[in-house]
């Protein structure tokens, strides 16, 4: 909490700037694979609500929808199979005070958790970013799979002004490390675009 403290001073500094802040904290997802293997998953949900506590104390005093949380299980091509699920953290990353929600689900190991969306419900008036190209390959999703996605996360929270169409992740999360070639990025990046026009145009919006 001390930190919090200290990471408000600069939140707040952020927003004053006229920023939206966001947030990334593959800590509420990730660390149950890296820290808390050989934990009980319960172990791991109460450091999740602690983390949750300490991002609602340092973004007291800003308002909650200027402010987004990402989460997500790392960006890295690995395997994946010890990833937490969704549904176990999900109940607690939304009960941090933020006004939209960032989770990757253009991968194959997480695409289908929109259904833990659809179960679970997101706070009344929270955005939901959900990722819908994959950050670690250089595959190029197309338009079509691009807007396939985005329809299936607009049904899950029941309402198409709510989603914004994101990315899994950063495609450069770390200073030297790219998996993703530029020219296939700005591909990428194209695709979400025609994706989400797509979908706007499925769903009757212009």
């Amino acid at each position: 909490m001390a930190l919090a403290d200290e990471l408000k001073k600069e939140y707040e500094l952020i927003h004053r700037r006229g920023y939206v802040l966001q947030l990334d904290c593959p800590d509420l997802a990730m660390e149950r694979a890296r820290f808390f293997q050989d934990d009980s998953l319960e172990r791991f949900q109460k450091a999740v609500a602690l983390h949750v506590e300490a991002i609602n104390r340092a973004c007291a005093d800003i308002p909650p929808d200027r402010v987004r949380l990402h989460v997500c299980w790392g960006n890295y091509d690995g395997p994946h199979t010890h990833d937490v699920p969704l549904e176990a953290v999900l109940p607690l990353v939304t009960r941090a005070r933020v006004g939209a929600l960032s989770l990757p689900l253009g991968n194959p190991r997480h695409q289908h958790e929109h259904r833990v969306i659809a179960r679970h419900g997101l706070p009344t008036g929270m955005l939901f970013l959900p990722g819908v190209i994959d950050t670690t390959t250089n595959y190029v999703e197309h338009p079509e799979v691009v807007a396939d996605r985005l329809v299936q996360a607009v049904e899950a929270v029941g309402d198409r002004t709510r989603v914004i169409a994101s990315t899994d992740c950063g495609f450069g999360t770390f200073a030297g490390s790219e998996m993703c070639a530029p020219s296939v990025v700005w591909a990428k990046l194209r695709s979400l675009s025609e994706g989400a026009a797509l979908a706007t145009r499925r769903l009757g919006g212009r």
